[in-house]
């Protein structure tokens, strides 16, 4: 086959290779079932007959003009089925993240004109019909488990007949590179979502770009990778058509709390993540680490002590190099084998990952492979390479094939390319703020290191100024401070006010464990934060983290709060970033004790 042209030409590739091979795999019944590409191939094409067959069609192929079919699960075989089957009729993707609100359901539904719904399970599906009523273009839901009363999605399959598949072939080679492919929306930290228009040409140029530009060199063909991070995010999807492509195997982990066990039966040599997931892996060695005692302690506190003495691109000499590779044998070795054992490297974006973990990981032969990117940019447009010499510490590394950046006079990354999305949906007054010609404003603050390097300093809307007119970057303080072990989040505040504040979430697993060594008695993590030694211990800490700022970016006064922002409790987007208007508002009288 030449050049492919759509992202589900995959399938063609991959029938053309080796039809036997297994593609996809999720647990059913607490078994690993896995489908082969001729299985997926076979239930694609059945599955876009019955979709024919419900009246769903590519229309006059306009992004108006096209039905929307949106999914609300789990990541899962089905969700990719889904996903192909979709796009050969022609018709259009809206994927929304199951933990969304009712009524930003109802928005997007209504936004997109959703025809059909795909849901997980019964939970996701009584929140769909709880806003069928309001969403008039609605007309069935599908679930992929078995839920009373409501339709199954093998029941599309079973709608399929030969004459909806001899349809197929003449709308497959109606769909071209330039046509759109899926609408995103984002969930964004701010306002309505706004629904990203992606192209075949979009994406597949990426997944075709950083094949080339990263993961030949991984060696993705014939291997194994665990997915868990949400497939209606571009990040996971795009990786997705990068395994699709390569022939690498995607196993589906059942969910967030089973990573461990599920990276143990599948042993994976590639998996992506966000930062706060790789800091949630980092906090569990580290409290086993705490739990050891005598001599083990010392020597896993020994080998942590070398790894964060770790660089990339020096020779630390004969007696660290020496030390390094006893402590890859007797502490590492132990981290790598919790990981699945045969790990060839992370790949994390979403957010900024902090410096001090990736030192760590990549001294003990896990290398992090940190990318850069949004939705509008389909998303990648740097990544640090699997090869040492194109990764650099605290950088989101080199850009990949046929992408352009330039840095505007106010420091923000501006970038171009194939991969730059097609508009926002049915919001041409929206995409012209971001676009300037062909130029994608991508609203972030950013700087080239050795000319080549794209390190990332900070979000533009997230600068603030203080009363005194000095202008604050938050993320670099707030990153640093996550260094410590005893914080697990943290807020800067200080925009129009005398000095810079924080409100910072302790890291409670590792603050009761300190509590036990001091002989501080408490009820509750209310009483715990305000005993006078954690004070202490926050002050001498903050004290010791504002030496790497400049005057006017020292904390100067903080709040510690009783308990962690997480997405169920509002404060945190789907994917994990913190949304920073939500947690102002809910901790105004924190803040304001802080400046009283």
């Amino acid at each position: 086959m030449n050049q492919p042209q759509r992202l589900f030409d995959c399938l063609q590739v991959l029938m053309d290779k080796n039809p036997a091979q297994p593609l996809l795999a999720g647990k059913e019944n607490g078994q690993w079932k896995e489908y082969s590409v001729q299985e997926v191939k076979e239930l694609v094409d059945q599955l876009s007959g019955g979709l024919l067959n419900l009246g769903m069609s590519c229309g006059d192929m306009t992004p108006e003009g096209r039905d929307k079919i949106a999914i609300l699960s789990k990541n899962r075989p089905e969700w990719v089925i889904v996903d192909l089957a979709v796009q050969q009729i022609g018709a259009i993707l809206t994927p929304v993240y199951p933990t969304i609100n009712a009524k930003e359901l109802e928005f997007v539904l209504n936004d997109a004109g959703v025809k059909m719904a795909f849901v997980n399970d019964e939970e996701l599906y009584h929140k769909i019909l709880s806003v069928q009523s309001r969403v008039p273009s609605l007309q069935h839901i599908f679930t992929f488990e078995h839920v009373t009363n409501a339709a199954h999605w093998k029941d599309v399959i079973r709608n399929n007949s030969e004459e909806a598949q001899q349809q197929i072939p003449a709308i497959v080679s109606k769909i071209t590179y330039e046509d759109l492919f899926t609408i995103i929306y984002t969930s964004g930290t701010t306002g309505t979502p706004k629904g990203v228009m992606l192209s075949h040409k979009n994406v597949l140029s990426n997944v075709l770009s950083s094949i080339e530009s990263a993961f030949l060199e991984i060696g993705v063909e014939g291997q194994k990778a665990l997915s868990f991070l949400p497939l209606n995010h571009i990040f996971e999807r795009m990786v997705t058509y990068i395994y699709l492509f390569s022939g690498t195997t995607i196993y589906y982990a059942e969910s967030m709390e089973t990573i461990g066990d599920n990276l143990k039966e599948v042993k994976p040599t590639l998996f992506t993540t966000v930062p706060r997931l790789l800091e949630k892996v980092y906090e569990k060695i580290m409290l086993k680490g705490m739990e050891l005692t005598g001599i083990k302690r010392k020597l896993f506190f020994w080998a942590h002590d070398l790894a964060d003495h770790f660089e990339l691109h020096k020779n630390q000499g004969f007696w660290y190099n020496t030390q390094l590779a006893l402590a890859n044998k007797l502490v590492f070795s132990k981290w790598r084998e919790a990981l699945g054992g045969n790990l060839k490297a992370i790949v994390s974006g979403g957010a900024a990952c902090q410096v001090k973990l990736i030192r760590i990981f990549t001294a003990a032969q896990i290398p992090i492979m940190e990318g850069y990117g949004l939705t509008e940019t389909s998303p990648v447009i740097a990544v640090n390479r699997y090869g040492k010499h194109g990764r650099k510490f605290g950088t989101v590394g080199t850009l990949i094939n046929g992408v352009e950046v330039k840095i505007a006079e106010d420091g923000e990354i501006l970038s171009r390319g194939p991969n730059t999305m097609m508009g926002y949906y049915k919001r041409p007054d929206l995409t012209a703020e971001v676009m300037q010609g062909d130029w994608f404003c991508t609203g972030d603050i950013g700087l080239f290191e050795e000319g080549k390097f794209l390190k990332i300093t900070d979000r533009k809307k997230e600068m603030f100024k203080t009363s005194g007119g000095k202008y604050v970057a938050p993320l670099p303080i707030e990153n640093k401070l996550k260094e410590s072990l005893y914080v697990e989040q943290v807020l800067v505040v200080g925009a129009e006010r005398k000095f810079v504040g924080a409100l910072i979430v302790p890291s409670f697993a590792n603050l009761r464990d300190w509590c036990r060594q001091q002989n501080i008695e408490y009820s509750s993590n209310e009483e715990m934060i305000r005993h006078p030694k954690v004070a202490e211990l926050y002050l001498d800490l903050v004290e010791s983290f504002n030496k790497y700022f400049n005057h006017v970016e020292q904390i100067k006064k903080f709040e510690l709060l009783p308990q962690d922002w997480s997405v169920e409790t509002g404060e945190m987007t789907p994917k994990l970033s913190l949304k920073r208007k939500v947690i102002q508002e809910k901790y105004r009288d924190e803040i304001e004790r802080i400046y009283s």
